[in-house]
């Protein structure tokens, strides 16, 4: 396969929703390294590109188990392009919690472990100046009246240990796995800042989405709500506050990733504009044990 010479980025979840949308909008600057878990939707996601004039390669990545990933990262290293950004985007929202081979919650591991393992490892294949985009979630801040009003409690962290057995600070959602998302969000978020102020030859920011009715993070919803309210919900999502689409969301990202300005550490919103995180994430401390208690679990 003859991959030109233009930059090539790596997007993780990139075979539906918002991922799939920055998958057809950044190849229209650079190859895509597509990696996911799903060799054959990946392939399509590939073929979807190529019709439109793209070029992307697939590689395959389970952003829940970390032997994978490790892997994944030595074969896009392995490839011979010339890197030049990252983007973070995988993720789920389960309202049944499982686990991974490690006994690991899932949702930690493929919100949180997995992008941390992915970004350490590639972090030295990419030249100074690269953007590194971590897709994040206002649902971790308890403050933010609309998550609030959702039913989320914001980020419910007690260590990374107490997180990978799945145990979140007491008096959180009643909504089954919202605990979950809301706080692998939240651990997701202060590592983009720390990767941010260890790596200042690089760009790494974090970008809210807005909620888009139209991933799959709603895949585990009854068929009624699968097929019928999420296409409705869609429709209106544009005209909607702090709403968005694949589409919209999948722009601002791949605005972020070509970032060519020295703006690091910033959180950019559903519009591309700076917003703030959580009290939580925003204190250093927490940020620094986020990221060294996530390190020492990993070893």
């Amino acid at each position: 396969m003859e991959l030109s010479g233009r930059g090539a980025y790596v997007i993780t979840g990139p075979t539906s929703g918002i991922g799939r949308a920055a998958a057809f909008e950044v190849a229209k600057f650079g190859t895509v390294v597509l990696a996911g878990r799903d060799r054959g939707r990946l392939e399509e996601t590939k073929r979807a590109i190529a019709r439109r004039g793209g070029q992307a390669v697939t590689v395959v990545c389970d952003l829940s188990e970390m032997a994978s990933v490790r892997h994944a990262a030595a074969e896009i290293a392995g490839l011979g392009l010339p890197l030049a950004g990252l983007v973070n985007n995988a993720g789920i929202y389960q309202l049944r919690a499982t686990k991974n081979s490690r006994g690991w919650d899932m949702s930690y591991a493929t919100n949180h472990l997995g992008p941390f393992v992915l970004t350490e490892a590639l972090l030295p294949h990419l030249p100074d100046g690269a953007n590194v985009v971590f897709v994040a979630s206002g649902v971790e801040d308890i403050a933010r009246v609309p998550a609030y009003k959702s039913g989320f409690r914001g980020g419910r962290y007690i260590s990374a240990e107490a997180s990978a057995r799945g145990e979140w600070e007491p008096g959180g959602s009643a909504r089954p796995g919202s605990d979950a998302y809301a706080t692998s969000k939240q651990c997701n978020l202060a590592a983009a800042f720390a990767f941010a102020r260890e790596n200042p030859r690089l760009r790494v920011n974090a970008v809210e989405p807005g909620f888009s009715p139209g991933t799959r993070l709603g895949r585990e919803a009854n068929v009624v709500v699968r097929r019928v309210m999420l296409p409705l919900l869609s429709l209106m999502a544009p005209y909607i506050k702090y709403w968005s689409t694949p589409k919209l969301a999948g722009r601002v990202i791949a605005k972020a990733l070509r970032n060519e300005a020295d703006a690091t550490g910033v959180y950019y919103d559903d519009e591309g504009q700076p917003m703030t995180a959580s009290a939580q994430v925003r204190d250093a401390k927490f940020r620094a044990r986020v990221m060294a208690e996530t390190r020492a679990l990993l070893l």
